[in-house]
């Protein structure tokens, strides 16, 4: 293969369009040389079955690549495909038939997917003879295309057999070359892909038409929405090795490790981490006027974007059923997951009998399921953003996110804004405080409003709290999650905690927390019960009673014997060592310091010389011994204790 630098000069990609046996694949081979059908079967039947692909020379060395779709209504969806990425379309007539019904159905796919220019070939000029006859044709193409993107275009009449109007041809599609505007190549790389097939000594390759960002050799890549993982081998455009390839080009892309079978039509091959494939998508739908009949809630369909095509359902967010002309908004429910992207275009087709019916635009490619009331909010959202510019649209993400929040990637797939205009509109909405950076390493942000809900419930969860448990230190900081209303991701928790802390309205100690009005006072009744129970383990020395058989003599309720208990453990009066059994701290102290100063003297301690200096029997000794040793005060070695750091 010839080694050819990828120049970054201009890509423009022309589509055929036109009814079957027009001649769409004999004026490209007329005017490139490039037979498309490249199919046993596509020759042996003369039809165009799969998609062509072809290029040819503009001045100035650049190309202008040239899809060729089929014109047999049973292959609608491989047009469909191969109108992806066009930026001007030939929409071919024969001039012995005039407009026929794939003519009318290629033309409303063009015009559903924005494609902006063109112009019509009226082909086969050899065929008539009649002058009159080829006028009243382009009477017709005139009067049917006022009002659409190619009303006034110029129509131009070949002949493949003969070359006749072909050099007016080339001419006039060197000049709508000229007036397609450059691409930007800023974003992340994306290529719908048409094609896949292995080569000998090179392994799998896919083809398509790169419709954003650059790929180089040797870049990550991931096919969505698999999620499958590859590098790039090579690169190849209008079958020359380049090193980069740009949007617009028709490209062949060599996959590394990459088996054949794990890639279909209708794949994306993408930027590492650029787009995130879902089962639902809320878009903007326009019915064709020649629609057979009104769409209905809930309506099975085919849903075509990129190359892919997907069966079905349309939720009609605002009505029941959608009359042909209308637009609305709908959320699509696939029976796969995709990856698009706010922006992407779509068509509809019918579910059967299959024909074109309608199409529209991407603007929420991540959304929640709508359903009952709220399916009118969504609608009205949607409207927003349909209409709004794109710093309101970020900002509508950022406050539809919630509790959850977003991060600045997944913010940049959702709203489809260019990155320099990402990052200025998050600096202007930060430092404003319309929107709070909460985790700056992960770039993580959310909606002041979503904080102060999570406030406004954490305080109330935790009065909610103190009122049931008054003798309470708090509440444990692990506990208060569960409780809210809405799942909360840690770093917002966290942040959340600390801001309330700032602002005064809660203290943090250790794992606890509390409002800050929130004061442990014992009642009169309440003390009473604390000096019995302090009296009881206070006397009892190293061979305490169950607090079950004090219990049993306490005068209140056992819920104020056990908040009491709580209580006494919190302020650290008594300690717990096991089960039922508390120690009175001042017993534990003395005990800890006779412990301390054996094992300085002689190193180590056996279980039953610590049963002789306790004087209690084993079911105190051992729990006694654990607890020390999970104080940090004592290691078990074996079968004695030493002190720990010793």
């Amino acid at each position: 293969m010839l080694e050819r630098e990828n120049k970054p000069m201009k890509q423009v990609i022309l589509g055929t369009a036109g009814h079957i046996d027009h001649g769409k694949t004999s004026l490209i081979r007329a005017l490139t040389g490039i037979d498309t059908d490249r199919l046993k079967e596509e020759k042996l039947r003369g039809i165009t079955i799969e998609l062509g692909f072809a290029h040819m020379e503009m001045p100035g060395g650049e190309r202008l690549g040239i899809v060729d779709v089929p014109g047999h209504e049973k292959f609608v969806k491989h047009m469909v495909a191969g109108a992806t990425g066009i930026d001007l379309v030939a929409l071919v007539i024969a001039a012995d038939e005039g407009i026929m019904p794939q003519t009318r159905e290629h033309m409303e796919i063009c015009e559903l997917l924005r494609v902006k220019k063109g112009l019509v070939v009226l082909t086969k000029i050899d065929l008539v003879d009649d002058a009159d006859w080829l006028e009243m044709v382009r009477e017709d193409i005139a009067a049917y295309l006022k009002g659409t993107f190619l009303d006034g275009c110029e129509i131009i009449a070949v002949s493949a057999v003969t070359g006749e109007g072909l050099d007016d041809l080339k001419k006039s599609l060197v000049r709508l070359f000229s007036e397609v505007e450059a691409k930007s190549s800023e974003g992340s790389f994306r290529l719908p892909v048409d094609r896949v097939f292995t080569m000998r000594g090179f392994g799998t390759v896919i083809t398509g038409t790169s419709i954003s960002g650059r790929l180089q050799i040797g870049d990550p890549v991931v096919i969505y929405p698999n999620g499958l993982k590859s590098k790039v081998r090579g690169i190849q455009v209008h079958g020359n090795d380049v090193q980069e390839v740009l949007p617009g080009q028709r490209t062949a892309v060599n996959l590394q490790g990459m088996e054949r079978a794990l890639i279909e039509r209708g794949d994306v091959l993408a930027s590492a981490g650029s787009l995130i494939p879902s089962h639902m998508i809320d878009v903007e739908l326009e019915l064709l006027r020649s629609a057979p009949r009104p769409l209905k809630h809930r309506a099975k369909i085919r849903f075509h974007t990129g190359t892919a095509e997907h069966l079905a359902t349309i939720i009609l967010l605002d009505r029941e059923e959608l009359k042909p002309g209308e637009n609305t908004f709908v959320q699509v429910r696939l029976d796969k997951p995709t990856a698009v992207l706010r922006g992407d275009r779509f068509v509809l087709r019918s579910y059967s009998p299959v024909r074109t019916i309608g199409g529209g635009t991407v603007l929420n490619p991540l959304p929640r399921k709508h359903k009952g009331p709220a399916k009118r909010e969504a609608a009205k959202a949607l409207e927003r953003l349909f209409k709004s510019p794109e710093p309101d649209i970020i900002f509508w993400h950022l406050q539809d996110a919630g509790w959850a929040g977003l991060a600045e990637a997944e913010l940049r797939i959702r709203t489809n804004v260019a990155q320099k205009l990402l990052e200025k509109t998050l600096q202007q909405f930060t430092s404003t405080r319309k929107v709070v950076l909460y985790d700056k390493e992960n770039r993580r942000l959310i909606h002041p409003d979503a904080l102060e809900e999570m406030k406004s419930a954490i305080i109330t969860i935790l009065a909610g709290y103190h009122g049931r448990f008054p003798l309470k230190p708090g509440m444990s900081k692990e506990e208060i999650p569960a409780l809210l209303s809405k799942p909360v991701e840690g770093k917002v928790y966290n942040f959340v905690l600390r801001q309330l802390v700032e602002t005064g309205q809660i203290a943090q100690e250790m794992e606890w927390v509390r409002l800050t009005t929130h004061k442990v006072a014992l009642t009169r009744d309440e003390e009473t019960i604390r000096q019995i129970i302090e009296k009881a383990f206070l006397q009892s020395g190293l061979q305490p009673p169950f607090f079950r058989d004090i219990a049993s003599g306490l005068p209140g309720t056992p819920k104020q014997h056990q908040e009491v208990l709580d209580w006494m453990l919190a302020k650290g009066i008594i300690v717990k060592t096991k089960d039922d059994i508390y120690f009175h701290t001042a017993s534990m102290s003395e005990l800890q310091n006779r412990l301390v100063g054996w094992l300085k003297e002689h190193g180590e301690m056996t279980t039953p010389q610590f049963k002789e200096m306790t004087g209690a029997s084993r079911k105190y000794t051992i729990p006694l011994l654990e607890y020390f040793d999970a104080q940090k005060v004592t290691i078990r070695v074996g079968e004695v204790r030493k002190l720990r750091g010793a």
